[in-house]
């Protein structure tokens, strides 16, 4: 078994494609007005409207509910991404933070209330 994806559930997939499109520096591939997928080379964020959730089994998702999934994204240098994320987050959890396990971390929430971690882990 692999895992293939994290799918959000959302009510509005452009916009959030959009905020992923602009975190990631990666474009979308929109697979269906009510999915689209950002690959990156080591995991998949797939984005879906809550209008699949039908499909999925009523009751089975709720679109900005999330409050237990992290989001991580892994970066060269959390210090440096800071401020271009500056000019695409409006809700920052902290600031760059060095972790007690060492990496360096800096959280935010995304459009829908996803806990986005984006960090560096420590050079050894």
């Amino acid at each position: 078994m692999q895992l293939a994806a994290t799918r959000i559930i959302t009510d509005d997939v452009p916009r959030l494609v959009a905020f992923y499109e602009r975190v990631t520096g990666v474009e979308a591939t929109r697979l269906h007005e009510l999915f689209a997928e950002v690959r990156t080379d080591t995991g998949t964020l797939a984005i879906a409207s809550s209008a699949t959730v039908q499909f999925l089994g009523e009751g089975s998702a709720e679109a900005r509910a999330n409050r237990t999934v992290i989001i991580d994204l892994r970066v060269d240098d959390v210090d440096a991404a800071y401020p271009a994320l500056r000019d695409v987050v409006d809700e920052f959890v902290n600031e760059p933070t060095t972790m007690p396990w060492g990496n360096r971390s800096l959280l935010f929430r995304d459009p829908d209330g996803n806990l986005v971690n984006v960090f560096t882990p420590p050079t050894r």
